[in-house]
């Protein structure tokens, strides 16, 4: 059988990860973006790989369990491949507990999480003075640890998929013609394109700002959620928090105000940061689709070709799975893409 031809449009995680899986299947990849690998909202800080509440199951929920399953081998066959450490570790998630409430909420996701993640992971209830000195105070003492949330270094990530695909003979450029099958997985340019024919909103750029502090919690240090603040460590002595979500702002890349509110609330959310540097703050545009799922399928303007988009938030942990179905459609002709996820559904 000939092998088939790939151009990936786009060079964020989604593209990078489809172009990975596709290579390996024996494709003939090449990748295209003319900022090159991880310039947009892929290039950013965080990298905080966390699972929606085990409940109310649904179609995103379930994709996106399988995806951080798959997230393990996906990233050490990447880092073993190109040689390029992706900052991948599962080292989990851990939430303070506000009231009473909220903690009998918690303690019955015990028994769905059982469930719903199929002995894989957990979710506890634990005592905060069981996972001290690293635990964020906690109103009522107690803690939701998850062992599903994962962390990586997103610039990281994609500087070690650009190494394993370069070490499978794949082609990055910032320019070049078509060939084989086409994928566009170009964040928020590619829906603004797709607004802008449509004459409506079908998805859009959603600002995030990040800060990047120095600080070793050490290599196995759980993420910290809390006070809608994401607190991830990374294996490199740093730890970033982070974000916003802004809809209306004037410069997509200056950070401001907002996010020295959001550093206060980390700081307030985990003491133990206070006297830490910040040694960089970013700021980018993150694409969400009008769905808030992945956009995934087929392409509405250029027919014959697909679309890979919307991963606002949960790229990095969508990847994985994201790039086993497009590749999927594209090489095998089979479709195992979610109703849910299908461009249609923001159109």
């Amino acid at each position: 059988m000939a092998m088939a031809d790939v151009t990936v449009r786009g060079a964020g995680v989604f593209g990078l990860s489809i172009a990975w899986v596709c290579a390996r299947r024996g494709a003939r990849v090449q990748v295209i973006d003319p900022f090159g690998p991880g310039a947009g909202a892929s290039g950013g800080l965080v990298g905080a790989l966390a699972p929606h509440v085990p409940e109310n199951w649904n179609a995103k929920k379930a994709f996106q369990f399988d995806s951080l399953i798959l997230a393990e081998p996906f990233w050490a066959a990447v880092e073993k491949t190109g040689g390029v450490s992706s900052g991948y570790g599962r080292t989990g998630r851990l939430q303070p507990i506000a009231d009473d409430r909220v903690l009998g909420l918690a303690r019955a996701r015990e028994t769905t999480a059982a469930e719903l993640w199929q002995g894989k992971a957990r979710w506890q209830v634990r005592p905060e003075a069981e996972l001290a000195p690293w635990a964020p105070p906690s109103a009522t003492g107690y803690l939701i640890h998850d062992t599903l949330s994962a962390r990586m270094h997103p610039r990281r990530a994609c500087a070690a998929l650009a190494a394993a695909l370069r070490t499978l003979g794949v082609d990055i450029l910032t320019e070049g013609a078509d060939r084989g099958q086409v994928i566009h997985a170009t964040g928020a340019t590619g829906l603004a394109e797709l607004n802008a024919h449509f004459g409506k909103t079908v998805g859009g750029a959603i600002k995030g700002q990040a800060a990047l502090f120095r600080f070793d919690a050490g290599v196995d240090a759980p993420q910290i959620f809390a006070d809608a603040v994401h607190i991830v460590p990374h294996a490199d002595g740093t730890l970033a928090i982070g974000s916003t979500s802004e809809r209306e702002f004037d410069d997509p890349t200056a950070t401001d105000a907002q996010l020295e509110t959001v550093i206060e609330r980390a700081l307030a959310a985990m003491p133990v940061l206070h006297g830490a540097t910040v040694i960089e703050r970013w700021a980018g545009l993150r694409p969400r689709a009008k769905s808030r799922a992945p956009m995934l399928g087929a392409h509405p303007l250029h027919p014959g070709q697909f679309i890979a988009n919307g991963g606002f938030k949960i790229g990095f942990g969508m990847a994985p799975k994201v790039a086993e179905v497009m590749a999927d459609l594209m090489l095998e002709e089979r479709d195992t893409i979610p109703g849910d996820f299908r461009p249609e559904v923001s159109l």
